[in-house]
């Protein structure tokens, strides 16, 4: 018989780390409401090498541009309600479970590292491909920290069934972990969704992947840590 993933907290009190990030995201989204495009401007994620100004309706405008502390923040800031539930359901989901495992103080460098690997790889992926003009388009959202949760879940758990709502089948951790890859991958070269930064995702799981590995002792740079 399937041994179908049953949420271990589901009427219970949420890990420390959790919490927090689906208590501050959700503060967040009703200060975006509040302020507008306010937060937009300084908190996401510019591109790098953007204009300073841009020719609009009422002349020249200032175009928001790139700084150290938009690789975090980003990740706090979503487009509307449907964007912020999906990713705080997917990490109560999936990232509840990997704090009790891992611990919350490990988790939490864990997750930060995600967003902030998503980023960096977004950017390289928007630099590489703007052939001398970076569009100031912002990114946001959490999914890059959500997908190395994905991607973490899928590795501590890859036997473990998850019933899929649309299409309403079981299937194991590990292939939804990797059939979900491969869509993001294929999405972000053929640009079939666009508004969507694929390669965030992706790099969200690659960094987590890697992260994991050293973790492991599986790279060359071996951790004091115990293995996982």
């Amino acid at each position: 018989m399937a041994d179908y993933f049953s949420h271990p907290n589901r009427a219970g009190t949420f890990p420390p780390v959790v919490q927090a990030l689906l208590i501050g995201n959700g503060l967040v989204y009703l200060l975006q409401g509040l302020g507008g495009m306010g937060l937009v401007v300084d908190f996401a994620l510019w591109p790098i090498g953007t204009p300073g100004y841009v020719e609009g309706s009422i002349g020249l405008q200032r175009v928001p541009q790139f700084h150290p502390w938009q690789l975090v923040t980003y990740s706090f800031l979503h487009g509307n309600l449907l964007h912020l539930f999906f990713n705080m359901f997917a990490l109560w989901m999936f990232g509840s479970l990997i704090e009790m495992v891992w611990g919350s103080r490990r988790f939490l460098a864990y997750y930060f590292v995600c967003v902030i690997g998503a980023a960096l790889m977004h950017l390289a992926v928007m630099a590489l491909g703007a052939n001398g003009y970076v569009e100031p388009v912002p990114t946001i959202g959490a999914s890059g920290g959500v997908f190395g949760i994905l991607l973490a879940f899928g590795l501590r758990f890859p036997n473990q069934y998850i019933l899929l709502l649309i299409p309403p089948i079981p299937i194991k951790a590990k292939y939804f972990v990797l059939g979900y890859a491969a869509i993001e991958l294929y999405l972000g070269i053929t640009g079939t969704q666009a508004g969507v930064a694929h390669f965030a995702h992706l790099g969200g799981m690659v960094t987590g992947l890697v992260l994991i590995l050293y973790w492991r002792g599986k790279l060359p740079w071996k951790p004091r840590a115990r293995e996982l």
